[in-house]
């Protein structure tokens, strides 16, 4: 069904983070923009679609006007909102946001740093270990808002203008006990769509919302002790992969389990959805990638996961995975300590 086309290059390998992979299709210009995280870099490469020119570009972490400080960065991705394409990345010092191309940071928002308390050097380690804080998880949110988890199990929302650099942190979500892992959303604003937002943590909870000017809980998908890598939300269908190697199906709003996939004998580090076919990527350290067809049956609500194709990345632990479009007709992975984004396309 698929095969595999010439890789990209990138300039530092890909470090071992779930969903170490942004991907962002500028049809106007018939360029796609890929992101990779290597340690406190985000190697960015534009990609024109004949294949023939590639343009490259590092961000580092660092705070404004602090040329030496960085930190190691967590995620990279891009959001999508009606007015501008934004390019998000966390780390252990705060939360950046960038234009789309990566040329100009746009916004700075720092993390609260837990103080220290005096004593010998080894309490002082032991509680910066445990105390350790970082922003992970991103999603935009029709149509004007940006979320984003921290540590704490907190969720920032931040209010985006349509242009400009005026962003404001207008909520704190505090639901989550756990760091959060990952964040998805789907649709838009309107009453039609109840639920747009589903957030999950490291103890595999799942928290569903409703946007808007004041976030609404809808439901709380309790966790069984293993870590929600990757989340998305389709059709009202929350899609969760797991440290198990499952995939789990829930009616987003009701919380009720639809169908449960032994999908991969080790840690699932990357879900996507290609929204406009229903086609789903998974992506885990056993060097799988997998495709799956989801369909939903409108009279009874039910979902149904059918298997459609397998590619082996061998001796490589996959710690990224996005579909290149909304139909799913091409898809790049990433590997820890791959050099490259590996390509495939619809045969």
């Amino acid at each position: 069904m698929y095969h595999k086309e010439k890789s990209i290059q990138i300039k530092n390998s890909a470090s071992a983070l779930y969903n170490n992979l942004g991907v962002l299709r500028i049809a106007p210009r018939r360029l796609t923009y890929f992101t990779v995280v290597h340690a406190n870099v985000v190697n960015m490469v534009s990609a024109s679609w004949d294949g023939l020119n590639y343009s490259h570009r590092q961000l580092q972490s660092k705070e404004p006007n602090v040329a030496t400080s960085t930190s190691l960065i967590m995620q990279a991705a891009f959001c999508g909102l009606p007015s501008r394409d934004l390019l998000v990345v966390t780390s252990q010092k705060g939360i950046q946001m960038y234009e789309s191309d990566g040329s100009i940071m746009v916004y700075w928002h720092a993390l609260d740093t837990p103080e220290t308390p005096t004593g010998n050097a080894l309490t002082e380690l032991t509680y910066i270990a445990a105390q350790a804080v970082f922003a992970r998880g991103i999603s935009a949110v029709w149509e004007n808002y940006i979320c984003v988890g921290v540590s704490s199990g907190a969720i920032l929302v931040f209010d985006v203008p349509s242009k400009g650099s005026n962003i404001t942190l207008s909520e704190v979500l505090e639901e989550h006990k756990d760091s959060i892992t990952d964040m998805a959303s789907e649709c838009s604003g309107s009453q039609e769509c109840i639920a747009d937002l589903v957030s999950a943590d490291d103890s595999g909870s799942l928290c569903v919302w409703k946007s808007g000017e004041d976030f609404q809980l809808l439901n709380k998908i309790p966790g069984f002790d293993m870590s929600c890598s990757s989340v998305k939300l389709w059709k009202g269908t929350v899609v969760a992969g797991y440290g198990t190697g499952q995939i789990r199906l829930y009616e987003a709003v009701t919380g009720i389990l639809h169908a449960e996939v032994n999908a991969h004998a080790r840690w699932i580090y990357s879900l996507d959805i290609a929204p406009f076919s229903g086609l789903l990527l998974s992506a885990a350290e056993d060097s799988i990638v997998r495709v799956w067809h989801l369909t939903v049956t409108p009279e009874t609500n039910n979902v149904e996961v059918a298997h459609l194709h397998n590619e082996c990345v061998t001796d490589t632990q996959i710690c990224g995975a996005k579909f290149c479009d909304g139909d799913g007709y091409a898809f790049a992975v990433t590997g820890y300590d791959l050099g490259e984004i590996i390509r495939y396309t619809q045969s």
